[in-house]
């Protein structure tokens, strides 16, 4: 089996702690609208790798979209955003981390290895 193409980690750097149990969307461009791929929830390190090959996920516009608000509702906090929606482009035969650090009143994200 091939390397999965696509993982990412959330990280809570306010606490300094994994995010577990955020619940994140998958979703793919196609035309004019977004097409969901996959659902999935962070583990307990925070992480998730998505179950695509090279053979199963194409080149192409991607976004990803974590629950935010819902994550810190269950912990009595209060978020500036209900959501963050990360969009990026693919191309074929290579691996992508995209690490969310987040805070209630902020994040930020980058290309991981």
């Amino acid at each position: 089996m091939s390397r999965p193409v696509l993982s990412t980690h959330a990280l809570d750097v306010s606490t300094g702690k994994p995010v577990y149990g955020l619940f994140v969307e998958l979703y793919k461009k196609k035309d004019d609208s977004w097409i969901m791929w996959h659902n999935t929830v962070t583990s307990s390190d925070g992480r998730v790798q998505f179950p695509f090959t090279k053979d199963s996920m194409s080149a192409g516009v991607y976004k990803l979209k974590f629950k935010v608000e819902d994550y810190y509702k269950q912990w009595n906090k209060e978020t500036l955003y209900p959501f963050v929606e990360i969009v990026f482009t693919t191309k074929e035969d290579e691996h992508y981390h995209i690490p969310l650090l987040l805070s209630p009143f902020g994040y930020s994200t980058y290309r991981g290895s």
